[in-house]
């Protein structure tokens, strides 16, 4: 248990921070899983940015690792090719 007031102060905000890190990440799995449900190639070029975004935004707050991202992004770009 923490004794000093700003080690509480950071447990509320750690637990804060965790709960948006959760949300955001659930959110890219969802729109992730969406965008692997598509079928139609035209359908699939034009939802790519706004994927590579969600995605490129995850990384940059390190909701996702870098690496994670790249390799998420490069597999969405082979299934929209492979169209």
């Amino acid at each position: 248990m923490a004794h000093h007031k700003s080690a509480k102060k950071r447990i509320r905000s750690n637990e804060k921070k965790r709960v948006e890190n959760r949300y955001y990440a659930k959110t890219m799995r969802n729109a992730l899983r969406d965008f692997r449900a598509l079928e139609d190639k035209a359908v699939a070029t034009e939802r790519l940015p706004k994927m590579v975004s969600i995605i490129d935004k995850l990384a940059k707050r390190s909701v996702i690792h870098k690496n994670k991202a790249a390799n998420l992004k490069s597999k969405l770009q082979k299934k929209v090719n492979a169209m």
